[in-house]
């Protein structure tokens, strides 16, 4: 029996393999669904089959680290910081997690929160571990940074049970673009709807994939991110909707000033006479 280990993170910002690939001297492009799988000593293609490290790199920030131990995987993070700037901030990243893939254990496959078992090797069910993984960690991102909004919405609700109506309307533009931005992430970036190509040949690869998504519930957390960004999206529209209905009655109540001085001006001027 034979023991993978897995350890994903999820990094600030998107990776763009394409230009990554380029500097890296690789002719070939990258599909958006489809990683970058390196070899973190020598910076080139893993082989399929390798037993050594290797390195999962996603297009939506997603990267995972294949049977590479903690010192590979820092210098492999120094070295991608001066190509990506998503790895500038690496030492600080606070969404990752682990698992274990078992080979040969037994005669089945095993599916659990700390690890799996598959009774052969198939590079199939490697590429769907680290495929899980690197959607889940990013999901747990998205998820942290969508309660941030939350957080500062319950400030923006307490003003306006205050009677405060002069919200910020920058403030509420801004939280509105976080906001598409999570549902566009969420559902392009790390394409939680999508499935790994080799799942509509295999089978078996199929049902592996089913088993690890509803696993981490990815679909699950999609919905929540859904429903919360629809909330948020809810809240905003009605924050901007008093917020304009207050700059409106200002501006109402400017040019029924203006009349006013305009006829006492007036008034003014033909009494003499």
């Amino acid at each position: 029996m034979t023991q993978r280990q897995f350890q994903a993170f999820a990094l600030a910002g998107e990776v763009d393999l394409n230009k990554l690939g380029a500097h890296l001297g690789l002719s070939r492009k990258f599909r958006w669904e489809e990683p970058m799988v390196l070899d973190p000593a020598t910076m080139k293609p893993a082989a399929e089959r390798a037993e050594t490290g290797q390195v999962y790199l996603y297009n939506f920030g997603g990267v995972v680290f294949l049977d590479c131990p903690d010192p590979v995987i820092a210098s492999f993070a120094l070295r991608m910081s001066a190509v990506i700037d998503a790895f500038r901030e690496f030492a600080a990243v606070r969404h990752q997690d682990r698992y274990s893939l078992r080979i040969g254990a037994g005669k089945a496959q095993e599916i659990s929160n700390e690890g799996a078992s598959v009774p052969r090797f198939d590079s199939a069910f490697v590429d769907i571990v680290a495929f899980v993984l690197a959607k889940s960690v990013a999901l747990e991102r998205i998820e942290d940074q969508v309660d941030k909004v939350f957080d500062e919405m319950e400030g923006l609700i307490a003003r306006l049970r205050d009677g405060n109506l002069n919200l910020p309307l920058k403030r509420l533009a801004k939280s509105a673009a976080e906001i598409l931005n999570f549902k566009y992430r969420s559902i392009a970036y790390v394409m939680i709807l999508d499935k790994p190509e080799i799942t509509w040949d295999n089978q078996e690869a199929d049902r592996f994939y089913v088993t690890m998504a509803n696993l981490f519930e990815l679909n699950q957390r999609y919905l929540e991110i859904r429903h919360k960004s629809e909330t948020l999206l809810d809240i905003t529209d009605v924050f901007s909707t008093l917020s304009h209905a207050r700059r409106g009655f200002q501006l109402e109540m400017i040019i029924i000033v203006l009349i006013v001085i305009e006829i006492v001006i007036y008034v003014l001027e033909i009494l003499p006479k």
